[in-house]
């Protein structure tokens, strides 16, 4: 697993800007959400191109089929 960074940059005004690293597809917003929800409203969300990358799921799967069944 990629090692995942959010990086917070807070204005003079109270404007809070959000910056991740290390996601991919909405895994982002998964990761922010708690401190979103913390912070208030949020009022403009810019999503990066790795945003649009698919998630890559890596599942073992083992069929079993019997013959004799009927």
């Amino acid at each position: 697993m990629k090692q995942q960074k959010i990086t917070y940059r807070i204005r003079q005004d109270g404007v809070v800007y959000e910056t991740t690293e290390g996601t991919e597809g909405n895994e982002c917003e998964r990761l922010t959400q708690d401190i979103e929800n913390a912070l208030g409203t949020l009022s403009n969300r810019i999503h990066k191109p790795e945003y649009y990358k698919s998630q890559q799921t890596v599942t073992d799967v083992t069929l079993q089929h019997d013959q004799d069944q009927t």
